[in-house]
């Protein structure tokens, strides 16, 4: 049975595996704060329905409250520990069944086994205070073995702390000009590509959300990330096939083992 990922713009892909859909870092909005959405149309009203929403760490542009309030009474969702108490909203989602996971804790899913794995970000609901809760990756165990990275930065024990994956979900770029510390560009992307060796990779996080006002500031720093990291991918993991989707697209992989 093949594995179906769809793109939906910044962090949002939806996986089909083995019968089971599941969610990355929900967000449906036209407008976050600063940032507007600049490409790609907000998914369709079907895309939100999940059997499980993955969020990867505490800040809005990932755990968004109101995008998960639209989700299907009754999916579950993994949050990082410590998340319903730095974010209280979370509490008012009644309608879902809401778990706290840490990295090393594994769930299991109709026929699918999603391990959590560590990530190197700032996991904090804002840009000050205390680190209560941890910035997570996913490894989704069925048909294939999916990670999907969050934010994270280029670690040495990554591919030890993963573990073997034939599919890669990785941030690319972000939402403004400049990348802080915890993030992978294009190029660390692609030695991370190097280090994790799956069989095939689908760019995210770049080219969907940017900053109200700064439309004519950089602007390749929008729209290269994605094409930057297929050149430097070919160059760093040759062996590995690239999917570059655009929002609302999807590649569909059969995995042989």
């Amino acid at each position: 049975m093949p594995v179906e990922i769809t793109w939906w713009g910044h962090a949002t892909c939806a996986i089909q595996d083995s019968g089971v859909r599941l969610l990355t870092d929900p967000l449906f909005a036209r407008r976050l704060a600063h940032l507007r959405r600049r490409r790609g149309e907000l998914p369709p009203p079907q895309a939100r329905r999940a059997d499980v929403a993955l969020v990867s760490h505490l800040h809005a542009d990932h755990l968004h409250l109101p995008s998960l309030s639209a989700l299907t009474p009754g999916t579950r969702l993994l949050v990082p520990r410590g998340a319903r108490r730095s974010v209280p909203g979370l509490r008012r989602l009644a309608h879902l069944r809401l778990e706290e996971v840490a990295p090393g804790d594994q769930r299991r899913i109709g026929d699918l086994l999603v391990r959590v794995v560590p990530a190197r970000h700032d996991g904090r609901r804002l840009p000050v205070g205390p680190h209560r809760s941890p910035a997570l990756g996913y490894v989704v165990q069925g048909e294939a073995r999916t990670y999907f990275a969050g934010d994270t930065g280029l670690f040495e024990e990554m591919a030890d702390e993963v573990g073997p994956v034939d599919l890669a979900l990785l941030p690319v770029g972000g939402w403004g000009p400049y990348l802080g510390e915890g993030h992978l560009d294009a190029g660390r992307a692609a030695q991370a590509l190097a280090r994790l060796a799956p069989g095939s990779a689908v760019p995210v996080h770049y080219g969907t959300y940017w900053p109200i006002g700064l439309d004519a500031v950089r602007p390749h720093e929008f729209h290269a990330p994605g094409e930057e990291f297929v050149r430097l991918a070919a160059e760093r993991a040759p062996s590995v096939a690239v999917h570059r989707l655009g929002h609302g697209e999807s590649v569909r992989l059969e995995v042989a083992r």
